[in-house]
């Protein structure tokens, strides 16, 4: 089965890197005014979701 002990650690690790990248794209990208970084990161995360969701009902579908 997948080793959760090191899962986790590092996808805290990735999560990490994935919002200091976005909060520095956030601050630069608009440059005299910033971008929200939950605005940002929701471009990002909807569809990196709607691609696991649509890959998950392909898997157990009969």
């Amino acid at each position: 089965g997948p080793d959760h002990f090191r899962l986790l650690p590092l996808a805290g690790l990735a999560g990490a890197i994935f919002l200091i990248l976005a909060d520095t794209l956030a601050r630069t990208v608009l440059s005299p005014s910033e971008l929200p970084v939950g605005i940002l990161t929701a471009f990002i995360g909807g569809p990196v979701f709607l691609f696991l969701l649509r890959r998950s009902k392909r898997e157990y579908a009969l």
